[in-house]
């Protein structure tokens, strides 16, 4: 290892011994659509909950069957963890009258926290009826939920301009938003400079920025495709010629969601939220590098 590389790895080491697990996690998981896949989750989610994370948040299709299993997942994982289970709910697809229905039940089953989204177009849809903005206004109304939104720090893939992009955002945290969680990124400079200009219009609600560790290369070629998200040209570098080696591509994964951490957490950020695509490895040797610690909570049955 030459002297520079050591330098390098010295410093890496020293930051990351300053953080001490000074650090906030939360996970993102998706509903099951198979024993297998059921099996998988709760193994993760089981792991992963030894990390005392803040919450933890199911993603919600499009579709009734969808809905439904979102819906049993976030009162299991509460019911059986004790964690802060946060849904998405989307507004695309239901009536108010469904939304305040499935808000009410929530609130009864003792959900306080939920992701609200617009949700995506129907093919064939130009316009709809609802955006996020009223989502949180109509949760609102019905109790007071903590609401986390979506945030884009590289725009969203329809917005007309960037401008419109982060005046939105303003709309739905004036509407009730307490926070918003970010498209995943790996340009931390684009988090800076977003967050950056949030401020900029008046935007004092956190920004928590989305982690992705990185295990398929292609897979994320795909999802950044139609997620207007920027892959850096050195991230195709130390992903070149891994398509056969997934050891080494988790290696690498990891290293660049630290080295994310470790940079915002130089900027002041100390929450995280991690899309684990319902699997713990990977997020979990990443955050025990970082120093979040398990706990000897033991998960009831």
């Amino acid at each position: 290892m030459g002297f520079h590389s050591a330098r390098h790895v010295d410093a890496l080491n020293q930051t990351m011994s300053e953080l001490k697990g000074d650090i906030n996690v939360s996970f993102e998981f998706f509903p099951p659509n198979s024993e297998k896949m059921e099996q998988t989750l709760w193994d993760s989610i089981e792991r992963l909950t030894t990390l005392e994370p803040k919450f933890v948040s199911v993603t919600y299709g499009a579709n009734s069957g969808t809905r439904d299993r979102t819906h049993k997942v976030i009162k299991d994982i509460q019911d059986k963890t004790g964690l802060i289970a946060a849904p998405h709910l989307t507004c695309i697809d239901a009536s108010r009258d469904e939304l305040r229905a499935i808000a009410r039940d929530y609130w009864n089953n003792g959900i306080r926290k939920i992701v609200a989204l617009r949700g995506d177009l129907p093919e064939g849809l130009a316009k709809p009826d609802m955006y996020a903005a009223d989502l949180v206004s109509l949760l609102k109304e019905e109790a007071d939920f903590d609401i986390a939104v979506a945030a884009y720090p590289e725009v969203h893939p329809e917005a007309k301009s960037a401008q419109a992009d982060l005046l939105s955002l303003k709309h739905k945290i004036d509407a009730g938003a307490d926070s918003a969680i970010t498209q995943f990124f790996f340009d931390v400079e684009s988090y800076l400079r977003f967050r950056d200009r949030c401020a900029t219009v008046g935007i004092e609600a956190e920004i928590i920025p989305g982690i992705l560790p990185v295990s398929n290369y292609k897979t994320l070629l795909k999802f950044a495709g139609f997620s207007n998200v920027r892959i850096p040209n050195w991230m195709h570098q130390r992903f070149q010629g891994l398509d056969d080696d997934q050891n080494t591509r988790n290696l690498v994964g990891a290293s660049i969601a630290m080295d994310q951490v470790r940079v915002l957490s130089q900027e002041g950020v100390k929450d995280f939220h991690f899309y684990t695509l319902n699997r713990s490895d990977l997020t979990y040797a990443i955050c025990h590098s970082l120093g979040v610690r398990p706990s000897a909570i033991a998960v009831p049955d």
